[in-house]
C-alpha cells in the first residue's frame, strides 16, 4: 500500500507534537509546522525520523494565505496531497475584552480560525480528486460554552466548530470526513500561567480529577483518522467530564 501522509500544524510541542509522533509511529509520512519555534520544531523532526518516518518541517504562519500556499506547493512536490490534515495551530489570550487591542483580536482569529480556512482551502482539491481524506480540527470546550476573559479565544474556537459542521456537509459526498475535538484542560504550556493554587482549583473542578495528556488527544486524533466514513461533522469533547 502507498504510504499515507499527515500534516499537523502547530506541531513543535504539546498536543501537535504528540499527534505528529503518533502518526510517525504508525507509518505515515509526517509534515510538521510552527510559526516561529524553529529549534523546537527541529527537535520534533528528529524524534519523528527516529521512527523511520519521512518528515518535512516548515516554519510559517498558517494564518497567512501565501505562506500556506507555498507550504502546500512544497508538500505536493514531495508527498502529494496529505491524506490527513490536522489543524492544530492555536494561541490563547487571557484578559477582559475591553482591554484587548484590535491587533490582539486579529492575531487570535488569524492563528486559530483563518489558519483552518487556509489549510482546508489548499488540501481539499487534492482530497476531492482522490475521493478520500480526513480533516481533524483541534478546538476547545470554550468554543462550545464560552469562557469569561477568553472572549476572542472562545469566538475563534466556536468558529472552528461551526466551520467543521458546515464543511463536513459539503465534503461528505466526496468521501472526505471533517471532525473536531473540543479539548478541555490539557497539560501543555498553554496552562503554564496558572499558579499552584489555581491549578489545584482547576483540577478539582474536573470530574476526572486530573488534566488531560497530549498523548490522549493524539490517540483520539489518530482514531478519527482511521475511522469509518460515516463519522463526520462531529465536535467530540475530550475534557474529563468537565463541561
Amino acid at each position: 500500500m502507498e504510504k499515507k501522509t499527515v500534516l499537523v500544524t502547530g506541531s513543535s510541542r504539546g498536543i501537535g507534537k504528540a499527534i505528529a509522533l503518533k502518526f510517525a509511529q504508525n507509518g505515515y509520512n509526517v509534515v510538521i509546522n510552527c510559526s516561529k519555534s524553529e529549534d523546537e520544531l527541529q527537535k520534533t523532526r528528529e524524534e519523528i525520523t527516529a521512527f523511520n518516518a519521512p518528515c518535512l518541517a516548515f516554519v510559517c504562519d498558517t494564518g497567512k494565505y501565501e505562506a500556506v500556499r507555498e507550504m502546500f506547493d512544497k508538500i505536493g512536490r514531495v508527498f502529494g496531497t496529505p491524506d490527513v490534515l490536522v489543524n492544530n495551530s492555536g494561541i490563547s489570550y487571557i484578559g477582559l475584552l475591553s482591554d484587548m487591542t484590535f491587533e490582539d483580536w486579529d492575531r487570535i482569529i488569524s492563528t486559530n480560525l483563518t489558519s483552518v480556512y487556509n489549510c482546508c482551502k489548499h488540501v481539499i482539491p487534492g482530497m476531492v480528486r482522490r475521493g478520500s481524506g480526513k480533516i481533524i480540527n483541534i478546538s476547545s470546550v470554550w468554543g462550545c460554552s464560552g469562557a469569561s476573559c477568553e472572549v476572542a479565544y472562545s469566538a475563534s474556537k466556536g468558529g472552528v466548530n461551526a466551520f467543521t459542521k458546515a464543511l463536513a456537509k459539503e465534503l461528505a459526498p466526496s468521501n472526505i470526513q471533517v471532525n473536531a475535538i473540543a479539548c478541555g484542560a490539557i497539560d501543555t504550556v498553554m496552562n503554564s500561567f496558572l499558579d499552584d493554587g489555581e491549578l489545584a482549583a482547576l483540577i478539582n473542578s474536573i470530574p476526572a480529577n486530573r488534566l488531560g495528556e497530549p498523548r490522549e488527544a493524539a490517540e483520539l486524533v489518530y482514531s478519527l483518522a482511521v475511522s469509518n466514513s460515516y463519522l463526520t461533522g462531529q465536535i467530540i469533547g475530550l475534557d474529563g467530564g468537565w463541561i
